[in-house]
């Protein structure tokens, strides 16, 4: 919900009419349906609850005084507290609850919320059948007794393969470390209703592992365009195609947790939580239907991994309606996956077809017309499927700050070490961002738990960058999470084969390795090995196959770039490195930045006093490398938006490096540069990262963010570096007032700013008011101040007016498109006469009147050189 969000057009019919149908509704039938929608209700209410709370007192549906406390609530707590506080207190009288609705369908005027637009599309097209529906998912369908035993059998079954959440890589393969799935399991934020461009695997993995999906982004994007879901809503109404969608597809980056979704769906309808109109719901791993031969057909798939049914199964496929097959892991299959027009399908389930068309047939409706399918991917194989098959595609955003923090908590189990710990973790930025995906908050806990711990009275040096992160996540599993770790020179020798391993793996865009490629590379099953690679047992045929992945992607990144300080060899460094210039993708950005951090000696200390003495040669050709890059080209003014993002990603390597002299080196050290990343999404990590950069040079010429929508969190990572700046120009950002006080106090630092430019933000006057005393500064030397349209008001002007008075260095201001009126037309003429060095004031596009501009227009040439644009 944004106020730029475009609305619908309601009329006072349509309202009339929505209410109609609440109003048929039983009181405690409405209850029940706002107790369906509570979660929509609230995410929809949180995003904007002062202007609900405006148009529900407008309505006389609270008081003033109910307002003031849902205000209250917000300020002290957070919006969802304000918005759970709000629906509890509506949603249990009948009128109170019809005005709240009617209040949001209302609004709909303004904006058009995916979340709201569904509550009302149900509401109106359902009626009563919406209770139904409601009913039949709570209790499902009535069943004969044989067929109510067997669905029980199957419940019993799935429950037991579901009920435990598996954290690999913590301990050996045997010893399978494992957790209730309620008490490990975190939610996590779902989109519904993405379209995904054609990328290749490499940009999306490589932009997961930087972790680019960033919070305020996130919050944003849900807000004005996407409706956010929660699993047990996957098959509900979509707004967007008018129907119940029988086909869904959730997609997310390598370790956001589909298979975990997909395993706590199984769990929730094995225990009667959400889903119970599918009677039968039948879990595939396509990683396991890889080993099950060429061809089968559905009727043995089913068989093979439930072989109870085997005496039902023509019974339970009479009703495909009441069926729901999970396909988790497109992505690892070996089965071409066809939905086109001439592609084989098959029509009974006693076919024997591929696996490949056995899923395109029911997903094209061909086979058991009616079921629904839910399956997960990663997004690269998205453009290959045809988009009208799928009727929702929704994509898994990872973790948002609350479901972070849930997560320490559930992971340290004390409160105080679990805050300690975010707080760090926070405080860093970079390996904050790099949470919004469960299986990095794993490695960070793991990483971060000698440092918060008291295990032993030793105490650990907290990483802050991420090759940092990941040198302490190995070292802590080696030492904590291995039995009988084995002496120096052993370990070392088998940490070089897993190097190997996962650098092939990396070059040939390889994830899972079978036994004869382990064997090619000497790796072998010992403890130490199986802390790092996971077996991936497929179990859909007599003999199972086992394949091998390292326990995450990035994982596998780190031990490709670890080997050549382990095992140095020219040429095969030359030849990675010539693969590095070569690509095009993004797919060895992650392996960069750890063959840059393992270059600082104190970074890869902790893994040396474990392994031994890292290559020097390693860390003086990585240095060699980056020095040889040609940093004028990323330094040039006015470069094409993948200039830029080559620039930032070039910054990332320098800050993972963590040296300041080759930073200084790296870009010239001679004081004059200048950087423009305009137009460049930045989020708070990526302006940690050019906070660094600053923090390592002398003095930067040019300074351009303007419309990175920097907000007040990126700010503050750069504010204690802009007194380096002689040019900062932060136009169109959306800044607001909050973000002017750490912009003051760093400016008030700056005694070297020249040029300030701030327009197009949302200043207003308390934002103007804080940045004054910057003005007032007599160590000011500023000449060209930029504030245009930041709805200042006359009384702004005349502070700054006044502010300026004395200023001997400003020569242009330009206040152009504020709502200024007559009013400041003195004030303007005392400015003029104040403020000698000024040359030029513009104050174009304000609310001055014809006969005002003309008067101060004879201010023109009023001393020689001065203008006024007006």
């Amino acid at each position: 919900m944004a106020a730029n969000c475009r609305g619908v057009v309601i009329t006072e019919g349509d309202l009339q009419r929505f209410v109609k149908h609440l109003e048929a509704f039983a009181e405690g039938q409405l209850r029940r349906v706002t107790e369906y929608f509570h979660p929509d209700l609230i995410y929809v209410i949180e995003n904007d609850i002062a202007l609900v709370v405006q148009e529900l007192r407008s309505r006389k549906v609270i008081t003033p005084e109910q307002a003031q406390i849902y205000e209250k609530i917000e300020k002290h707590e957070d919006s969802t507290a304000a918005a759970e506080k709000l629906v509890a207190d509506l949603a249990s009288n009948k009128a109170l609850a019809i005005g709240l609705w009617k209040s949001l369908c209302a609004l709909r005027r303004h904006w058009s919320h995916p979340n709201l637009e569904v509550m009302v599309g149900e509401i109106t097209r359902k009626d009563q059948a919406l209770l139904k529906e409601i009913l039949l998912n709570e209790t499902g369908h009535n069943l004969a007794p044989e067929m109510k035993a067997c669905q029980d059998e199957h419940r019993r079954i799935l429950l037991e393969q579901t009920k435990l959440l598996k954290e690999t890589g913590q301990r050996t393969r045997s010893e399978g470390q494992s957790f209730p799935i309620l008490n490990r399991y975190v939610d996590i934020k779902i989109v519904a209703d993405v379209y995904f461009r054609r990328q290749t695997f490499q940009e999306h993995e490589a932009l997961a592992a930087a972790g680019e999906l960033n919070e305020y982004r996130l919050r944003h994007k849900m807000q004005v365009e996407l409706e956010r879901i929660t699993p047990d809503r996957l098959f509900r109404w979509c707004y967007r195609s008018g129907r119940a969608p029988h086909f869904v597809m959730v997609s997310g980056v390598a370790g956001v947790g589909k298979s975990t979704l997909a395993q706590k769906f199984v769990f929730d309808w094995a225990t009667g939580k959400h889903y119970q109109k599918f009677t039968f719901v039948f879990f595939f791993k396509f990683r396991d239907l890889n080993a099950v031969g060429e061809k089968t057909s559905l009727e043995s798939l089913i068989q093979r991994e439930y072989p109870y049914l085997h005496s039902k199964l023509d019974t339970i496929l009479q009703e495909p309606q009441k069926l729901l097959f999970i396909f988790d892991g497109l992505d690892e299959s070996n089965s071409n996956l066809d939905l086109g027009r001439k592609a084989e399908f098959c029509a009974q389930p006693g076919d024997v077809k591929p696996v490949g068309v056995i899923v395109a047939s029911l997903l094209k409706e061909k086979l058991l017309k009616g079921c629904s399918a839910l399956l997960t991917s990663r997004p690269s194989n998205l453009a290959r499927l045809e988009r009208g098959v799928l009727h929702r595609v929704a994509s898994i955003v990872g973790f948002l700050s609350q479901e972070r923090e849930k997560y320490f908590h559930n992971f340290f189990g004390e409160a105080a070490v679990a805050k300690e710990a975010l707080a760090h973790v926070r405080e860093s930025q970079v390996l904050y961002t790099l949470c919004y995906n469960p299986s990095y908050c794993w490695i960070t806990c793991t990483a971060l738990q000698p440092c918060f711990t008291s295990e032993a009275g030793q105490t650990h040096p907290l990483p802050k960058t991420v090759t940092q992160l990941f040198v302490s996540y190995i070292r802590h599993v080696m030492v904590n999470h291995t039995k009988e770790l084995p002496e120096r020179e052993r370990a070392w020798k088998m940490m070089i084969q897993l190097g190997w391993l996962a650098e092939y793996g990396l070059q040939h865009r390889t994830l899972l390795f079978d036994q004869a490629q382990l064997e090619a590379f000497n790796v072998d099953s010992s403890p130490l090995v199986k802390t790092f690679l996971v077996e991936n047992i497929q179990s859909a045929t007599s003999t199972p196959v086992v394949t091998y992945s390292f326990v995450h992607l990035t994982v596998q990144e780190f031990f490709a770039a670890l080997v050549h300080y382990l095992d140095f060899k020219e040429g095969n460094f030359g030849y990675i490195m010539a693969a590095v210039q070569e690509a095009q993708g993004g797919e060895y950005e992650i392996f960069l930045r750890f063959l840059s951090g393992l270059s600082q000696f104190a970074t890869r200390a902790p893994l040396e006093a474990l392994l031994g003495k890292f290559s020097a040669e390693t860390a003086r050709q990585v240095i060699d490398w980056i020095l040889k890059t040609d940093c004028s080209d990323f330094l040039q003014m006015e470069r094409p938006l993948d200039g830029k993002k080559r620039t930032l990603n070039f910054l990332n390597l320098l800050f993972e490096a963590h040296n300041k002299l080759l930073v200084c080196e790296a870009l010239g050290g001679d004081g004059d540069a200048s950087m423009d990343f305009s137009e460049l999404y930045l989020m708070p990590v990526d302006c940690v990262i050019l906070a660094y950069v600053l923090s390592c040079c002398g003095k930067i010429d040019l300074l351009n963010l303007d419309t990175c929508f920097i907000q007040n969190e990126g700010l503050q990572r750069l504010s204690l570096e802009l007194h380096r700046i002689r040019e900062l120009s932060l136009a169109k950002n959306a800044l607001t007032g909050q973000c002017c006080k750490d912009l003051s106090l760093a400016l008030l630092e700056n005694w070297t700013l020249l040029n300030l430019d701030l327009s197009k933000n949302k200043l207003q006057d308390q934002g103007l008011s804080d940045l004054l005393k910057v003005f007032r500064s007599p160590e000011s030397r500023i000449q060209k101040l930029v504030i245009q349209e930041n709805a200042l008001s006359d009384g702004s002007f005349e502070a700054l007016c006044s502010a300026l008075a004395d200023n001997t260095s400003l020569r242009y201001l330009d206040v152009s498109g504020n709502p200024f009126t007559d009013m400041c037309a003195e004030d303007v003429h005392t400015l003029i006469l104040t403020c000698p060095a000024l040359t030029e004031i513009r104050l174009n596009l304000s609310d001055i009147s014809p006969a005002m501009e003309k008067d101060l227009k004879k201010l023109d040439g009023c001393r020689e050189g001065f203008k006024i644009h007006i």
